[in-house]
C-alpha cells in the first residue's frame, strides 16, 4: 500500500475520513478473575472467567480555517456523533469500522470493527458568522465481540478448573461426571469432594463443588 493513508471510519451509512492523522493512540484489553471456589478466604485462588474486547482510543484533528470563510467542520463532527446514536431496528449503535492503511488493532490483526462508547468534541475556533472551523474530537470504541467469537475464547466447560454447578432434575452424579469430564466413571472424585455417600440422590437446586482434574492425578 503507497502513499499516505488517512483514518476513515464507517459506519451507519456515514463515513468520517480524517484531514490530519492521530498522533497517538490507546489499545487496551482487560481480563477478568474470579476467585476459585472451594478455597479458604485468606487463600482464594484466581481463576479466569472471561476476557473483555479490545478498547480503541484515539483523538482527531478537524481544521477547515483555510478552506474559505464559509468553511465549517460541521459535517465530520456531526457524522462522528452520530456513529454513537442508536438504530432503531438494531437498538444498538452501529458497528463501525476504523481503518488506517496497515495497521491492524483488531482481533487476529484484523482492521478495527466495534462501537463507539465516547466521543467527546472540543470546538476551538469559529468563523465570523459563528460557524466551527476547528475541533478536536476525542474518542473511545470497543470491539465488535460476536457471540460465537466469545464462545471460542471461553470453553463452556474446563475440566482443570474448579467449578460450582447447580443440580437439574434427572442429573445423576454419572451424568454430572460425564458432562463435566466426558468420563461418568469420575463420579466418585465430586462425591467425595461434596461428601455424598448415595450417587443416584441428588436434590435438583443443590450447588455442588466440581473439582478439577489437574494433570497426572487421573
Amino acid at each position: 500500500m503507497s502513499g499516505l493513508q488517512k483514518v476513515t471510519i464507517e459506519g451507519g451509512g456515514k463515513k468520517v475520513r480524517a484531514k490530519f492523522n492521530p498522533s497517538q493512540i490507546s489499545l487496551s484489553r482487560s481480563v477478568n478473575w474470579q476467585p476459585q471456589a472451594g478455597h479458604t478466604q485468606d487463600s482464594k485462588q484466581q481463576q479466569h472467567s472471561n476476557t473483555e474486547p479490545r478498547n480503541l482510543g484515539f483523538d482527531l484533528f478537524f481544521d477547515a480555517f483555510e478552506d474559505g470563510p464559509n468553511a465549517s467542520v460541521q459535517g465530520d463532527v456531526y457524522n462522528l456523533l452520530s456513529f454513537t446514536e442508536i438504530d432503531g431496528e438494531q437498538h444498538r449503535p452501529p458497528v463501525c469500522t476504523f481503518t488506517w492503511g496497515d495497521f491492524k488493532p483488531g482481533s487476529n490483526r484484523q482492521v478495527f470493527k466495534g462501537y463507539f462508547k465516547q466521543v467527546s468534541i472540543d470546538f476551538t475556533m469559529f468563523q465570523p458568522s459563528g460557524a466551527p472551523c476547528r475541533a478536536k474530537a476525542k474518542c473511545s470504541m470497543i470491539e465488535y465481540d460476536p457471540t460465537e467469537a466469545q464462545q471460542s475464547r471461553t470453553p463452556t466447560h474446563s475440566p482443570d478448573h474448579a467449578k460450582v454447578r447447580t443440580v437439574r432434575r434427572g442429573e445423576t452424579l454419572h451424568s454430572i461426571a460425564y458432562s463435566e469430564y466426558d468420563d461418568p466413571g469420575e463420579w466418585r472424585r465430586i462425591a467425595d469432594m461434596n461428601g455424598i455417600d448415595d450417587p443416584m440422590n441428588l436434590e435438583p437446586g443443590t450447588e455442588l463443588l466440581v473439582p478439577p482434574i489437574l494433570r497426572g492425578s487421573r
